[in-house]
């Protein structure tokens, strides 16, 4: 029987099964530099706001380690700007992603729900896209267009991040999560389209940065 969140009956001493599913989130990484450069080059401002990511999760409790679980998880999302200004369109798409390995440890004080501290040890990327053309493309000048204008420039990055979740049973079957945690990234060097590396990229362009997710995962869950 479930009332509510809690589940009254209890077939195990410590929380037990796992599960996986959608999972959303809100990311707050620093792009305010990249918004200096969008400025000085006459393309309109990215949204710093937070950027809307999807992806999934899962994971499971290992058994032989009391209120250890273990899984992995992956995100993924963008944010654009755009305007056309004397029949030229400009925009820039900034992209952020990455996954790995879950670590946590669930509270074992807390009944009914399991809160969960952990980390992430993982890899991702950022990139920056920018196009500047007038719509017309043709095969026969396609390499030779010079208001045609496209960059992209990429930087992959290894990841530790802390997090805090507490996922709630609504059934023994399905549960809900929300969360929280801050992205640390250990980044190499930013890269153009061929592979070659860029120069006097500033110091805080990072994909540091706070977050929450929510989620419904399915599974078994015993907490």
């Amino acid at each position: 029987m479930l009332s509510g969140f809690a589940q009254t009956n209890k077939y195990f001493d410590a929380p037990f099964g796992g599960g996986g599913g959608f999972v959303g989130g809100w990311s707050m990484p620093n792009i305010d530099p990249i918004n200096l450069k969008l400025k000085e080059i006459g393309i309109p401002e990215l949204s710093t706001s937070g950027i809307f990511t999807t992806g999934g999760a899962g994971f499971i409790y290992i058994g032989f380690v009391k209120n250890l679980r273990v899984g992995g998880m992956g995100y993924g999302g963008t944010i654009s700007s755009s305007s056309t200004i004397n029949g030229i369109n400009n925009e820039a798409i900034y992209s952020l992603g990455g996954g790995g390995l879950t670590v946590e440890y669930t509270l074992p004080f807390i009944k009914d729900i399991g809160v969960s501290l952990g980390a992430i040890l993982g890899a991702g990327s950022m990139s920056l896209e920018l196009y500047r053309n007038d719509g017309n493309f043709s095969w026969e000048g396609i390499l030779d267009e010079p208001s045609n204008i496209s960059r992209k420039i990429e930087n992959n990055f290894w990841t530790f991040t802390p997090t805090l979740n507490a996922d709630f049973p609504v059934y023994r079957f399905v549960a809900l999560r929300l969360g929280v945690g801050y992205q640390l990234t250990f980044a190499g060097d930013w890269e153009a389209e061929n592979g070659q590396s860029i120069s006097g990229i500033p110091s805080d362009l990072s994909a540091d940065g706070f977050f929450i997710q929510a989620g419904i995962f399915a599974g078994f869950f015993s907490y």
